[in-house]
């Protein structure tokens, strides 16, 4: 009887540490915040670039900033390394598809005939805008 217990009380903990193990991967992953970097086009032209992101259940949004100007963030998600942001690129859609490693976000970027890649690192929180 007793081991019996004391199996369901183990069972018990070991649930209750996974679940707050999950809880704070989930908290460790949020993209919320301020990336900035570098694009580059067709052209092979560096592009400085700033993402601004907000992320609710895996759902983001925010603002593109860029030397070629600023542009909604319309969608996305969040999916474990997987990020993939739509923007209003006046005209199609453009998507940019990224893999999250640390504080860094690399991948590429696509808007009709132009793209290439993209990579941004999460800037240090209460630090301003660089200005072109």
């Amino acid at each position: 009887m007793l081991e019996s217990q004391v199996l369901v009380v183990c069972a018990l903990l070991a649930f209750c540490c996974a679940a707050m193990a999950q809880n704070a991967q989930s908290a460790k992953s949020d993209l919320t915040g301020r990336y900035e970097g570098t694009a580059k086009n067709v052209q092979g032209e560096v592009i400085k670039v700033t993402f601004e992101l907000t992320e609710k259940g895996g759902a983001m949004s925010g603002m593109i900033r860029s030397d070629h100007g600023d542009f909604t963030i319309t969608g996305g998600s969040h999916n474990g390394v997987e990020v993939k942001l739509e923007f209003d690129a006046g005209g199609p859609t453009g998507t940019i598809n990224l893999k999250m490693a640390e504080d860094k976000l690399s991948g590429t970027w696509s808007a009709g005939e132009d793209g290439g890649a993209v990579e941004v690192k999460k800037a240090a929180t209460g630090e301003t805008p660089k200005k072109s």
